[in-house]
C-alpha cells in the first residue's frame, strides 16, 4: 500500500510541469513567423527550481524534430520563446542563470564566444517581470535576435553562439532534463 501511495504521489510529481503549464494560461501559438521564416511549435516545459515555477520555454523548428544534437548543430531558423511566471527570478539571477547554462553547453569554453554570451547576458540584466516574454530567434545569415516583449534588444552573430545557446536548453548538460525533453517534444 506504501508503495502505491509513493508511486501515485511521484507520478503526479513528474507529470507536474505539464499542469502547470496550464495553470499560467499561457498562449502558445502553434506556429510563428519571423523575416518570413514559418516555424512550428517543437515542445514547451516549465523550467522549475526548488519547486517553484521560474519560467516556460518554448521551442520553434522550421519542421518538429526530437534530435537535440541535430536541433544545435543546424544552421536552420528556430527560436526559443521563455515566459516569465515568477516574481523571485530578476534580470540579475535570469542573467547568472543563463550564463551558468552557457558554461554547461560549452562545457566551460567560453573563449570562442565571450564577447558573443556577454551581449546577450546584458539584456538580462534589465529590471525582468512576471509575464515577461523573451524571444531567442536564430536567423542564418544574421545570428540571434533577442526580443523582450516583442522589441529587439540585441542582435548576436554567429552559429557557434546559436549553438551554444540552444545548448542552453538542449545539450547533454541542460539547464534542467525535463525541461530539454519537453522542448524535444517527449
Amino acid at each position: 500500500m506504501i508503495r502505491v501511495t509513493w508511486a501515485l504521489l511521484l507520478s503526479a510529481f513528474l507529470s507536474l510541469p505539464s499542469y502547470a503549464l496550464k495553470a499560467y494560461d499561457l498562449k502558445i501559438p502553434d506556429d510563428l513567423n519571423f523575416a518570413e521564416q514559418p516555424l512550428v511549435l517543437n515542445g514547451a516545459g516549465m523550467r522549475t527550481k526548488f519547486f517553484h515555477d521560474i519560467y516556460v520555454a518554448v521551442l520553434y523548428l522550421p519542421e518538429p524534430s526530437s534530435d537535440a544534437e541535430a536541433i544545435i548543430a543546424a544552421d536552420a531558423p528556430l527560436n526559443i520563446r521563455i515566459y516569465i511566471v515568477s516574481d523571485l527570478i530578476t534580470g540579475e539571477r535570469f542573467a547568472e542563470s543563463a550564463m551558468d547554462g552557457f558554461v554547461r553547453s560549452t562545457h566551460g569554453n567560453l573563449e570562442p564566444i565571450r564577447s558573443e554570451v556577454d551581449a546577450m547576458i546584458a539584456t538580462f540584466r534589465n529590471a525582468l517581470k512576471n509575464g515577461d516574454v523573451f524571444d531567442l530567434v536564430y536567423l542564418p545569415e544574421e545570428g540571434v535576435r533577442i526580443y523582450r516583449n516583442g522589441e529587439q534588444l540585441e542582435l548576436v552573430p554567429g552559429l557557434a553562439f546559436k549553438q551554444a545557446m540552444t545548448g542552453i536548453w538542449l545539450s547533454d548538460d541542460p539547464v534542467q532534463t525535463r525541461l530539454r525533453d519537453k522542448m524535444l517534444g517527449n
